[in-house]
């Protein structure tokens, strides 16, 4: 071989060398930057872990801050709103009553029959809120809400005979009877100025007399409080109630010799229902992660809700997202979609779920969920396992704290076991308790719901969780609110606490 050969060989195996060495180097880079999502993911999942011990601390804070609740007004970020209702329907009421659903951008209006243990809703209208209406006057909204519900009994009963109307008004209020509140603040995108401060179920009553109807408000309520009431109606051992969707809030029957901020201005009936307004509450045993301090920036609420930014349908998927778009930007596992990732909420709740539940061997859903709603293309099967990951612990931490939140009422109650050693009470003893639970997150999404239910028994053990039930409770909002309506529209006691 000569010279020009050996040197054509020379340089042949020194591009050879070049470009096994480029390869080697990618691929190390490439290992480096997968290890990078790997850690970054190992890093989360500690940072959101809730191992018994620590749940048990959040429950134990959760008992604290309802007490301080119950002492003062502002001496706990929990609220502990008293509700004014001392009773609750007891399977005997009778009647025909309307209900009206105020909690969102729609409204619904039920007409509800009672009678021979049942309740049935004979009809049910569901209208959206014009958005002229969710920024103008309350006048405005309640007129509106007044014509709807006319045109509603007009349709129903044709005659002029006085109902009464349950009003379950899904906002933060402050009660200062059963049928009587004044708005504490506006949520959900509402910004009607002039409100806050006045009694809402007096603005509607003035409305319905404006447009001529013969119904006023008996009961004013939240969602929360109306499936208590439809879950206390099927089941007198109901002593609580939670819910868990879009948002998440819980009440429960409390005695009235507890509430030591209103000493002597209560009913002689024993207990009470309180709003808790446990979206609210806060602890620092709370695994809080960096994620969730940049989705709380994110919101208009900021600093507020840090319960419900961890557990409830309108934040799940966007704590997901926060992640995944980190991961994105510190290493290559969605290649050139990084910026598809960076728009808050486009990875919603209901999509977090799909993703979870996808069991398919190669994730396909995964992968149709990324490419279609994300713009995410071709990606690998490990990294859709990857992004299959991020949810569970998203969906795992929310209802594992959720089920904490719900074991911290039961010990405020006296009903999680933990007095059962010391005061050597036997098995027999026990008692019976239900949860009337609503939601979207515990109804519709299984994964959740096993997350939250294994949770219980770990808490409370095997022994106590057998005595504590949690029952779906369909249409608390409505049904719920009508049935309270029921009970306080004749002054009957039959259903007191």
């Amino acid at each position: 071989m000569g010279r020009v050969g050996l040197g054509v060989a020379a340089g042949c195996a020194a591009a050879t060398c070049a470009i096994a060495a480029a390869l080697v180097a990618r691929r190390a880079a490439a290992r480096s930057r997968w290890r990078r999502a790997v850690a970054l993911l190992r890093e989360f999942e500690d940072g959101c872990a809730t191992p018994p011990p620590r749940l048990r601390q959040v429950v134990d804070a959760m008992v604290v801050e309802m007490h301080a609740g119950l002492a003062s007004d502002g001496g706990s970020k929990l609220k502990m709103l008293l509700t004014f209702v001392d009773a609750l329907p007891a399977g005997n009421e009778e009647g025909t009553y309307y209900s009206i659903d105020l909690g969102g951008t729609n409204f619904r209006v039920l007409k509800v029959e009672v009678g021979d243990g049942s309740v049935v809703t004979r009809r049910k209208v569901e209208l959206p809120i014009p958005e002229e209406l969710i920024k103008g006057t309350i006048e405005e909204l309640f007129n509106f809400v007044a014509v709807t519900l006319k045109e509603f009994v007009e349709a129903e009963d044709g005659k002029d005979e006085q109902r009464a109307l349950g009003f379950t008004f899904s906002f933060p209020v402050r009660q200062t009877s059963v049928s009587s509140g004044s708005l504490i603040r506006w949520t959900k995108g509402f910004l009607i100025e002039d409100v806050v401060g006045k009694d809402v179920a007096q603005c509607l009553n003035e409305a319905l007399a404006r447009s001529g109807l013969n119904v006023r408000v008996t009961a004013l309520v939240n969602d929360t409080v109306g499936t208590l009431a439809l879950g206390h109606y099927h089941d007198e051992d109901t002593v609580a109630a939670v819910i868990i969707g879009a948002g998440t809030n819980a009440c429960y029957i409390e005695r009235t010799d507890a509430i030591i901020k209103c000493q002597g201005l209560l009913t002689n009936s024993g207990g009470m229902v309180v709003n808790m307004e446990w979206g609210n509450f806060w602890s620092s045993h709370l695994p809080r992660t960096p994620y969730d301090i940049s989705l709380d920036d994110e919101t208009q609420n900021r600093n507020d809700q840090g319960f419900e930014k961890m557990i409830s349908g309108i934040y799940l998927g966007e704590i997901a997202r926060l992640v995944l778009h980190r991961m994105a930007l510190e290493s290559d596992v969605f290649g050139d979609a990084a910026d598809n990732l960076s728009t808050p909420f486009t990875l919603s709740t209901p999509l977090l779920a799909a993703i979870r539940k996808d069991d398919s061997p190669d994730l396909s859903e995964v992968r149709r969920i990324l490419q279609d709603h994300l713009k995410i293309p071709d990606t690998p099967l490990k990294t859709r396992r990857l992004v299959v990951k991020v949810c569970d612990i998203v969906t795992r931490r929310a209802a594992r704290l959720a089920a904490a939140g719900i074991v911290g009422i039961l010990k405020k109650l006296g009903r999680d076991g933990s007095g059962i050693a010391s005061s050597g009470r036997t098995r027999g003893q026990l008692r019976r308790t239900v949860v009337a639970i609503e939601g979207g997150l515990y109804e519709g999404y299984p994964e959740f719901r096993e997350y939250l239910d294994e949770a219980l028994v770990e808490i409370l053990g095997e022994e106590v969780a057998r005595t504590v039930t949690l029952e779906v409770t369909v249409d608390g909002s409505g049904a719920g609110a009508a049935l309270l309506a029921a009970v306080h529209s004749s002054n009957r006691q039959q259903g007191s606490i």
